[in-house]
């Protein structure tokens, strides 16, 4: 049987990588359509990544698994010292796109060459980009390495760990204070195309309890 923080673990990576590609889908039917970015959603998708996965997700792999796994082999602990580095640098990076979404907003009208907004959508590339070879490697290496090495005395307490402390758009329940959050990005993607998956992606194991914002259009 899968252990519960492995559970966690992927069904948190699938909520984040289908925000990542809900923010390129986003960005991409935008450009398409000559209009300009949802900004609302992408603040919000961007709010997302900050408040979760940079300070929900990361920590416990950082604090509570990676430390299990290091001494095994070199190259596990050189892979470990990698995702350690990513995590450091990710709050700074979720920061970097803020401040640039702000200024592509309030600077709109004036960047008549769209050059503001082209380098808004390269970083935004380029983070996707990083952060889905991030959790390619976690799930490559590090996951399978933790199957294999951890006993199950040390699983149950990663278990409790992780099960207290879990993202509440990868398939937990949605507090009443995120709601707004959630249904702000909910209603972003619908009428762009492709995004089917990625909805039904951050509803985790199943669908919220309260009804998608189209249910009763």
């Amino acid at each position: 049987m899968e252990h519960a923080s492995l559970i966690i673990i992927r069904r948190e990576h699938r909520a984040l990588s289908a925000m990542l590609r809900s923010m390129v889908l986003l960005l991409d039917g935008h450009r398409r359509h000559n209009t300009l970015p949802d900004f609302a959603a992408l603040r919000a998708m961007l709010f997302y990544v900050g408040e979760f996965p940079e300070k929900l997700h990361h920590p416990k792999e950082s604090q509570l698994l990676f430390p299990k796994l290091r001494g095994h082999d070199v190259a596990s602990d050189a892979i470990l010292d990698r995702l350690d580095r990513d995590h450091l640098q990710g709050e700074s990076s979720i920061r970097a796109l803020e401040y640039a979404l702000i200024g592509l907003e309030v600077m709109c009208e004036a960047d008549r060459d769209g050059h503001r907004r082209r380098a808004f959508e390269q970083s935004m590339n380029s983070y996707v980009d990083f952060y889905l070879g991030h959790m390619r490697c976690e799930e490559a290496h590090l996951l399978p390495l933790a199957e294999a090495v951890l006993d199950n005395e040390v699983w149950a307490a990663l278990d409790a760990a992780f099960l207290a402390n879990r993202d509440p758009l990868a398939g937990s329940d949605v507090s009443a204070q995120y709601r707004p959050l959630y249904l702000t990005i909910l209603r972003s993607l619908p009428a762009m195309s492709g995004t089917r998956g990625a909805l039904e992606a951050l509803a985790g194991a199943g669908p919220p309890e309260f009804p998608w914002p189209h249910a009763h259009e």
